[in-house]
């Protein structure tokens, strides 16, 4: 499968761009600053692009089988997560290619109580402008006409270990005995590629936790 990565600079985006590399697939990293990119020959590619351009998603989507959105915005910056939204959605349906699969936020699965994660009086203020901007975004895929998936990590994402073994989830928060929600990166990454491969959840959401 050929697959280009929006955001593969990025903790997520690399998991993913390995991950798939691991697989056998052939990785186009779409980035900024292509030069940061490690590419050996080996599967992975990397071109010049901006994800809020769709000139620039189109050129590099075009020829794909599946583009991947693992971009985020930095602190303060909230607000290019819906214009990244508009951008994928128009430079996609210009490169005529159907298949998206976004990295999204976890802010707006439901609780066991049934409120959104970022409703709950124990979320982080500071993550909230965040939160708010990924389920904006969100909205926007879901009434696309793509053949999107959105996929959310559970409450806490870390760097850590690849043991391919989690739980999915549809729009609730998946949680531990003890209401933990944790996944690591290279899990999170196992997740996306069998999403892909296998389309378990096209228009719809998933999220993955242990």
């Amino acid at each position: 499968m050929r697959i280009a990565i929006f955001g593969a600079g990025g903790v997520i985006g690399r998991a993913i761009a390995e991950e798939a590399r691991r697989r056998k697939h052939e990785v186009t990293a779409a980035v900024r600053r292509p030069e940061t990119i490690e590419t050996d020959g080996e599967g992975i590619a990397a071109v010049r692009a901006n994800v809020l351009d769709p000139d620039s998603v189109a050129s590099a989507a075009r020829g794909q089988d599946a583009v991947v959105s693992a971009y985020g915005p930095s602190f303060g910056s909230e607000s290019e997560l819906p214009e990244a939204a508009r951008s994928l959605v128009e430079g996609l349906k210009r490169a005529g290619v159907a298949r998206l699969l976004i990295v999204g936020g976890a802010g707006s699965l439901l609780t066991e109580g049934g409120e959104r994660l970022m409703d709950t009086a124990g979320f982080p203020e500071e993550v909230r402008p965040l939160a708010a901007a990924h389920a904006d975004a969100y909205e926007i895929y879901a009434g696309s006409g793509l053949d999107y998936t959105y996929a959310s990590p559970a409450a806490s994402i870390s760097p850590g270990r690849r043991t391919g073994q989690f739980r999915i989830g549809l729009d609730r928060l998946v949680t531990d005995e003890d209401g933990r929600s944790e996944i690591s990166v290279e899990d999170f990454a196992v997740a996306v590629l069998d999403e892909l491969e296998e389309g378990h959840f096209i228009r719809a959401r998933f999220t993955v936790g242990y």
